[in-house]
């Protein structure tokens, strides 16, 4: 078995960040703020890489809701599946780049049948290759009730176990709970 805790530990890249919490838990506004308030003094504006996808009215409506908080200065790149662009664009030094959210593309690799090891590797592998700063969301998924069917079972398991390896390779991990954050690892 593959033992992730050790490695938590260690330093990490200087430039990821992984900001967890549950729904509504804040995690998305304070991983906004923080990205925004690195670049205070730089011209860049940062890139919003977006997973989600307006697949109801429910989901349509906290994609508004996002992008409204955002406003205009964010460039935002649509990524359901494919992140690869916009892991290329954290390997340029000054970039600034939030990914949101790392759960639902999760669920979006599931749902189209992809190669979820393949991707999620990538995605792991990429990380030692980031000189910008790299803000990475994702839902803490493991703190209610194991889910009555195996696909939800499965998702729990996959999305757990891709946050240890996150958190393993970021230099900082911040658990937001009732909008109030809390450093894992690392600082505020």
């Amino acid at each position: 078995m593959n033992r992730i805790l050790p490695t938590l530990h260690r330093a990490g890249a200087p430039g990821v960040t992984l900001v967890l919490g549950g729904t509504r838990s804040g995690k998305s506004a304070y991983a906004e703020d923080l990205l925004a308030k690195s670049l205070l003094a730089e011209a860049s504006a940062p890139v919003y890489v977006a997973t989600a996808q307006p697949i109801d009215n429910s989901m349509q409506a906290r994609i508004e809701l996002h992008r409204r908080r955002r406003g205009e200065h964010w460039q935002t790149m649509e990524a359901a599946v494919e992140l690869a662009p916009a892991l290329a664009l954290a390997r340029n030094p000054g970039s600034a780049v939030l990914i949101d959210s790392l759960t639902v593309w999760l669920g979006n690799l599931m749902h189209h049948q992809k190669d979820i090891a393949s991707a999620t590797d990538g995605l792991v592998n990429h990380l030692a290759c980031v000189q910008g700063r790299l803000v990475i969301v994702a839902s803490e998924v493991g703190l209610g009730i194991i889910p009555a069917n195996a696909a939800a079972r499965r998702f729990a398991d996959l999305a757990g176990t891709l946050n240890q390896r996150i958190a393993a390779r970021a230099h900082t991990v911040i658990l937001v709970t009732a909008g109030l954050p809390m450093a894992l690892k690392g600082s505020l």
